[in-house]
């Protein structure tokens, strides 16, 4: 086991990770910019280094600051979190050349996984159902007639290389293809340096469906059950919960025997996710595998009991899976509910400030996931995310009444926040009832403003 890991990121995962490092015996050392001087996880790590300032770029994205500092406090492994630095492969490289355990898969799965177009056809390998579409890259506008009219619109042109819902646009006629066929390569080259696209089937309002994974380094692949993710707004995920409203014992097996097979086939060591499309007749289709940590791990954590952090650094350190897929039991029903520093009444914009005042709700079956305190500064550098608030309970219905009590209690001065709109949401008809898809949030005003 290590004695020491450095937490390359900030907020509350840095200190989601240091309670995990804690109870394992090991010693954290924290990175943090310039505007995060007086962040929690700065304060209360054992030990804490500036790596630059508030700039992301030159921060917590500054891969020589962070190596810097694993050599300066000799810490044996680096622990990404989520976003920043969590699915770069080259920085895993970095570190395996420093001798540095990187607390995630191989770099190698990183590269194959992380090229969308590369991971279906992987999948495709594995016998993991993939959405209709090109067997890889489209390169010309030639071929992409060809395949759409072999699929039938409406169709999605994606960026190879994409995420976040760049580099991607739907097609709904022949006559539109060619112009959003460019737009698409376009916007993938801007924001991803690299123009490869591909084309897939659209599906017409689907859920969004993730399996999470565990796999040791001795070959061995479990699934934890499913997420269900779809009350998104704009590709952002505002909701999410398990078990699917939609689930049957049937399903699960399915998919999470699809997504132990995904894993298996691409060498997959770690924690991992793979999220799937499900159509209105219960036909799964892969869409991504995310090789990290995920914002909503405690939602199955809520479910399982297992500690997924822990597992990760377990894992990490050369251990075998202390579980087989026959020991994952799960109970209950959880929920979370992302809380952001934004209003909804304008767009959702973002709402930096201090927090005056601040009480956190508790009782049995509340957890929250958080690093502000009374006093604390929220900076227009980084995302808005307050904490995570989550619930568990034995039913849907239970859990449902009991986030309601849990937001009403939930008081942040200072700052904006969407606490209102996650109180609506949870008093909407149609989310009481499981009657949501993908879209949902897109069509639906649930503050019925």
């Amino acid at each position: 086991m290590f004695n020491k890991i450095l937490i390359a990121n900030r907020g509350e995962i840095a200190i989601r990770i240091m309670r995990a490092c804690r109870e394992l015996g090991i010693k954290t050392v924290a990175v943090y910019s310039e505007a995060d001087k007086n962040a929690l996880h700065a304060m209360i790590a054992d030990e804490a280094v500036c790596i630059g300032p508030a700039a992301t770029k030159d921060s917590y994205l500054n891969t020589k600051a962070i190596l810097a500092a694993c050599e300066l406090t000799h810490a044996e492994a680096i622990h990404p979190g989520f976003g920043f630095l969590s699915e770069n492969a080259n920085f895993a490289r970095l570190c395996e050349k420093c001798g540095i355990k990187f607390i995630g898969p191989k770099p190698e799965v990183m590269d194959a996984m992380g090229d969308k177009a590369n991971a279906k056809k992987t999948m495709v390998s594995a016998g993991v159902p993939v959405v209709p579409g090109s067997d890889g890259v489209v390169a010309t506008i030639e071929d992409a007639k060809k395949i759409c009219s072999e699929i039938g619109y409406p169709v999605m042109v994606k960026a190879s290389a994409g995420g976040g819902g760049r580099g991607i646009r739907l097609v709904e006629r022949e006559e539109d293809l060619e112009a959003q066929y460019t737009a698409a390569q376009q916007e993938a080259l801007q924001f991803f340096g690299n123009d490869e696209v591909y084309i897939e089937k659209f599906i017409v309002d689907p859920r969004h469906v993730e399996i999470q994974l565990l796999a040791d380094e001795h070959g061995n692949v479990i699934h934890l059950g499913e997420r269900e993710c779809s009350l998104q707004r704009k590709n952002q995920k505002v909701l999410e919960e398990s078990p699917s409203p939609i689930m049957t014992p049937d399903l699960r097996e399915r998919m999470g025997k699809a997504a132990v097979a995904a894993a298996k086939v691409s060498g997959y060591q770690n924690a991992g996710t793979i999220e799937f499309l499900v159509d209105k007749d219960r036909n799964f289709y892969f869409m991504e595998m995310n090789t990290r940590i995920q914002v909503e791990h405690p939602v199955t954590e809520l479910v399982t009991g297992i500690d997924l952090v822990k597992a990760q650094i377990r894992v990490a350190a050369g251990e075998e899976l202390w579980l087989t897929q026959d020991d994952v039991k799960l109970s209950g029903h959880a929920i979370e509910c992302r809380i952001n520093a934004e209003d909804p009444r304008h767009n959702f914009r973002p709402c930096p400030g201090r927090i005056n005042f601040l009480h956190i709700p508790g009782g049995f079956g509340v957890r929250i996931d958080t690093a502000v305190y009374t006093g604390y500064e929220i900076t227009p550098f980084y995302d808005s995310m307050i904490g995570k608030l989550l619930v568990t309970a034995p039913t849907r219905e239970e859990a449902i009444m009991k986030m309601r009590v849990a937001l009403s209690e939930f008081i942040i001065e200072g700052v904006g926040t969407n606490i209102d709109f996650q109180l609506c949401l949870l008093k909407d008809e149609d989310f009481e009832n499981g009657n949501f898809d993908i879209g949902f949030l897109n069509r639906k005003n649930v503050m019925g403003e």
